[in-house]
């Protein structure tokens, strides 16, 4: 039984093949992760910060929690949302996910 061991944990005859081949998957897994996790991320980001950037008083959005408002007043970080209810709130501008769209509330 301990030969068996002893050559299953035996160095490779070649030397240094293991060491190269060992380096190619670890870049090959990185730029997987890199192509499939990082970037597309990345964009979103992106994105979403054009979108906060680019709103307007008047326009109709949701919140990251959910609520739904006009947007009455723009300061630099902040915006002041009407409800339905008549009530205000005043909201950071990172929190808002998106523009409202009666269109997909619908499916």
């Amino acid at each position: 039984m301990n030969q068996i061991l002893y050559i299953l944990m035996a160095p490779s005859k070649d030397g240094a093949g293991g060491g190269a081949s060992t380096f190619i998957m670890m870049l090959l897994l990185v730029v997987v992760f890199w192509f499939f996790f990082i970037r597309p991320q990345m964009k979103k980001t992106k994105e979403l910060q054009k979108f906060r950037k680019s709103l307007d008083k008047g326009q109709k959005i949701i919140t990251i929690g959910g609520i739904h408002g006009k947007i009455v007043e723009m300061g630099e970080t902040t915006v002041i949302i009407e409800t339905e209810g008549q009530g205000r709130l005043k909201i950071e501008k990172s929190a808002i996910a998106a523009e409202f769209n009666p269109e997909q509330m619908q499916k």
